[in-house]
């Protein structure tokens, strides 16, 4: 069975998406804080590599969306990722926010006792190489907390990622992200020795969340964005929440 069952889970149930949701734009130091604000003491956020190897926030391959920006974010030294502005796209409150290190946001989260959900988004072709560098840079980040904290919960859709970031940090806890459930999905990820799968949330359903259960997995679901699905959720007995609603969902 896997140690998610057997062994106490240090996260809240409630987790803040990309820092806020919608609410500020997304994987920035604004967005943590806004989404702090609002009470919420974990968040989830999109981690991948700049050309040069530095571990930074961005959910896209590309810089367009969220930046000011053009191309592959993943083929950019970070020298030039830094100078970017990466809130002017949202709102003009925001207009200079700036792509975060990793390294900067897990001291924030350290530095407030806050949980932290990394979902490792590799650009393609560089699996591996994001869940190792990903994993070794999550590890040392924690290991100068100065108080008890849970470690960070590495996530992704790609199971080359997760598999090298076991390799690198067998000790971190890892969870796949899923958005259908293929023949076998219980299987992939005991192979990673993941402790928790994280579900689009319609996917959970009660003969699913026994299966997974059964297995020995924690459940979460993303993006839970309304009542209803939030309720069901929790009848059903997951574990974790990630949602954009930050404003409307008042976390445990």
């Amino acid at each position: 069975m896997s140690q998610a069952i057997t062994s106490p889970w240090p996260y809240p149930r409630w987790i803040a998406h990309r820092g806020a949701g919608k609410l500020a734009p997304e994987n920035t130091l604004a967005a943590f804080q806004l989404g702090a604000s609002h009470g919420y003491r974990m968040f989830e956020c999109d981690v991948k590599l700049s050309a040069d190897g530095m571990p930074f926030l961005l959910h896209d391959d590309t810089l367009a969306r969220t930046t000011n920006g053009h191309g592959v974010a993943g083929e950019q030294p970070w020298q030039a990722l830094a100078k970017l502005d990466a809130g002017r796209w949202h709102s003009p409150p925001f207009v200079g926010e700036s792509l975060p290190l990793l390294d900067s946001m897990a001291r924030f989260c350290l530095y407030h006792g806050y949980a932290l959900n990394i979902e490792i988004k590799p650009t393609p072709g560089q699996e591996s190489r994001t869940g190792r560098v990903v994993a070794n840079e999550a590890a040392r980040l924690w290991n100068t907390a100065t108080r008890p904290t849970a470690p960070p919960l590495l996530t992704s859709f790609a199971p080359a990622a997760l598999q090298a970031a076991r390799n690198a940090q067998p000790q971190l806890p890892r969870g796949l992200l899923l958005d259908a459930l293929p023949g076998g999905w219980l299987g992939s990820a005991q192979a990673l020795q993941c402790v928790a799968i994280i579900c689009q949330h319609q996917l959970w359903n009660t003969e699913t969340v026994a299966q997974a259960k059964q297995a020995g997995f924690r459940l979460l679901s993303y993006t839970v964005n309304d009542e209803a699905s939030a309720s069901r959720l929790i009848v059903l007995g997951t574990d974790g929440i990630i949602t954009d609603r930050v404003d409307s969902f008042k976390p445990d």
